[in-house]
């Protein structure tokens, strides 16, 4: 019955924002954002493709990919202006993401950088 209901609002313009509410929505958005993660996580586990350039790029691009299905199926973010897509909202989740990234791999860069001398000590040691 809620199919018949879904599929009369599907041709107007809030069809398409009930349906991302919707348990469907959902569980499509879940299951996109298992595979954008899934994917990603086989390549860097299976060490990674001959390109160390093509592995990262497969990497970012389904983190970008990642990002936009949370902003459409979880955060209910779309072209319509009344349904919060606005250009603040944009300018502010490019912010936000460019900070998460910037500051990931700075602390990753410094993590590097300081425990590889003690690591390595170690190494020698053992034997």
């Amino acid at each position: 019955m809620a199919h018949s209901h879904n599929h009369h609002d599907a041709h107007h313009g809030h069809g398409d924002h009930a349906e991302h509410t919707t348990y469907r929505g959902y569980v499509t958005g879940f299951i996109l954002a298992v595979i954008l993660t899934v994917i990603p996580f086989g390549v860097v586990m299976g060490g990674g493709f001959d390109s160390r350039f093509w592995t990262i790029t497969l990497v970012v691009l389904c983190a970008v990919a990642q990002v936009l299905v949370h902003m459409i199926y979880f955060l209910h973010m779309d072209s319509n202006a009344e349904e919060g897509w606005t250009l603040l909202s944009t300018i502010f989740t490019i912010v936000v993401v460019v900070i998460m990234i910037a500051g990931s791999l700075w602390v990753m860069f410094h993590l590097n950088t300081n425990m590889m001398p003690q690591m390595n000590h170690e190494l020698q040691v053992m034997p």
